[in-house]
């Protein structure tokens, strides 16, 4: 899987279980190259995500829904994910 479907799989996954009204994912891996990680093959990925469902959550509980949406791509495909998660109200 080239890292440009995987960023498409990223984005289907969170649009999909989050409804996002705004959402934009950047692949870094290119800056990691040579780090443990991305030599076993696991990207580097920021997420700037805004969604309804993140109101009245802290931010870990943000970063939980994130990471439930993306599942086995945590423990897989993804060594690094960055996530920028906010309310509509909080993108205002």
């Amino acid at each position: 899987m080239t890292q440009d479907a995987l960023t498409e799989i990223i984005e289907s996954r969170l649009r999909v279980a989050l409804s996002p009204t705004e959402l934009q994912v950047w692949d870094d891996s290119d800056a990691h190259k040579g780090h443990a990680g991305a030599a076993k093959g696991g990207g580097h990925f920021e997420v700037l995500i805004t969604s309804d469902r993140f109101s009245g959550l802290r931010p870990i509980a943000r970063h939980r829904l994130v990471y439930d949406a993306l599942g086995d791509l945590m423990r897989s495909r993804i060594h690094a994910l960055s996530i920028n998660a906010k309310t509509p109200e909080e993108s205002l």
